[in-house]
């Protein structure tokens, strides 16, 4: 009994003190500030440790001390990140019926009768356009359509508000997450594993504050992923379908797993059985990904978009590690930057990647189908040349249905990659980027080893 009081009093410390620290990091933190930063996140981190570690078994006082712990961002624009304008902008024009795929912001600040007609004075056209900046305002969206659909929401409600808007954002995000823990522990329990383990994700501190905290929608992505996991580990494959088609028109990462579930069907049944089906699945994943396209359709759009996502891999750099060691080879060989070469080369390399995972690793259960998927994210960001710390939201997730944590680790290091943003103005501090890279792959090849070892253990034993 004793114990138990103590328990609760230590709880309710460290909820307070929690709580302090992610008011702080909402309502009195900036960008620039990377020591505070830092040590914020890394006190939350610990702390958020020790609750778990305090509280296993109290799953639904840990699913309501993660709900409010998000509320406390609910009316404060974000400080690390400045998207949500972009959001806000292919919200309003989503709402008055204009195609987003078409129109950078750019045109539309050189044609103020455009802005009339979207409904918005050029005044606040420009604090959009400022806030998002000049590069992702000089080009086409590349938001999916589903993502689209958020947006559109919150022009609906809050047409004339940012904070508006923002608070609307929030709250898909939210309820996003909460839709993760629910779906997420049911499929624990059918793994067979630890419910409590969905809190690494839901109680991280890396997903309050880059999910709800900076209105990123991987949470949303992540929501119809998971649950699309939990109809197949159920046997509801079309279902399964259908939902991972929607989680591909939120975010597209999706489409990297879609090889992997190769064996999965094969393995149920005869192969032709299971092979018909396995075509079945991915026609409904890519009809579903397509149907949500079409409002949007035109020949200019195609262009438009490919072009746009192709920046991504070509042009833009941030927060990389295999690639930078590429890029310094290149400056010693040729003397110049070879992103341009190397970008188009890269995405070859990580679907090389996902076929050797796809058929010549062991993808026959539910479990196995999520740790290749872990293993492919995980190759795309390590070969990518741009790692957001919000993109490490995916691998986290996944991590929590396998026996890697590995991920864990990477959204605690990844927070390293804000050094970059200082007072002075925008510069990677790279040996901060080569110390999260060295512990991350420290980490895993640590936790590699240690779980090989442990697998082979009964094998000893008998």
């Amino acid at each position: 009994m004793l114990e138990q009081l103590k328990s609760n009093k230590i709880t309710l410390l460290l909820i307070l003190v929690i709580g302090l620290f992610y008011w702080v990091f909402a309502f009195d933190l900036i960008r620039s500030d990377f020591i505070k930063l830092i040590t914020l996140y890394g006190a939350l981190f610990f702390l958020s440790f020790k609750l778990l570690q305090l509280n296993k078994g109290r799953f639904w006082l840990l699913a309501g001390i993660g709900i409010l712990f998000r509320f406390i961002f609910i009316g404060v624009l974000p400080n690390l990140s400045q998207d949500f304008y972009r959001f806000i902008w292919d919200g309003r024009l989503v709402f008055q019926g204009i195609n987003p795929y078409l129109f950078s912001p750019e045109h539309f600040l050189e044609d103020s009768s455009s802005l009339r007609f979207v409904g918005m004075t050029m005044a606040q056209a420009k604090e959009l356009y400022a806030g998002m900046g000049n590069l992702n305002g000089s080009h086409y969206s590349n938001y999916p359509p589903i993502n689209q659909l958020c947006f559109a929401i919150a022009a609906l409600f809050t047409g004339k508000s940012i904070l508006g808007s923002a608070i609307v954002f929030r709250i898909h995000i939210v309820l996003a997450d909460i839709g993760i823990l629910y779906f997420g522990r049911k499929l624990l329990i059918s793994l067979g594993k630890e419910p409590h383990q969905i809190f690494w994700y839901f109680l991280n501190p890396f997903i309050i504050i880059e999910l709800t905290g900076n209105l990123h929608f991987e949470s949303v992505m992540l929501f119809f992923l998971v649950w699309s996991l939990y109809l197949l580990q159920k046997q509801k494959w079309i279902g399964a379908a259908v939902l991972l088609g929607i989680s591909v028109s939120v975010k597209l990462i999706p489409l990297l797993f879609l090889p992997l579930f190769y064996q999965w069907f094969i393995n149920k049944e005869s192969v032709k059985k299971g092979f018909l089906k396995l075509i079945a699945f991915y026609l409904i994943t890519i009809a579903t990904v397509l149907i949500t396209f079409l409002p949007f359709y035109t020949t200019q759009f195609v262009s438009n978009f490919s072009e746009t996502i192709s920046l991504w891999f070509q042009n833009f750099e941030f927060n990389a590690s295999i690639y930078y060691i590429i890029r310094w080879v290149g400056f010693k060989v040729v003397g110049w930057n070879i992103i341009a070469t190397v970008g188009k080369i890269l995405p070859f390399i990580v679907i090389t990647f996902i076929l050797l995972l796809t058929f010549f690793r062991k993808n026959k259960t539910t479990q196995e189908l999520i740790t290749a998927m872990l293993f492919g994210i995980s190759i795309y960001l390590l070969l990518s040349t741009t790692v957001h710390p919000w993109y490490i939201a995916t691998p986290l997730l996944l991590s929590i249905f396998t026996k890697y944590r590995f991920p864990i680790v990477w959204s605690l290091v990844v927070m390293l990659s804000y050094s970059a943003y200082s007072a002075e103005g925008f510069s990677e501090n790279l040996g901060l980027v080569s110390l999260e890279y060295f512990i991350l792959i420290g980490f895993f090849i640590w936790e590699s080893f240690k779980l090989r070892k442990e697998s082979n253990i009964p094998s000893k034993l008998n």
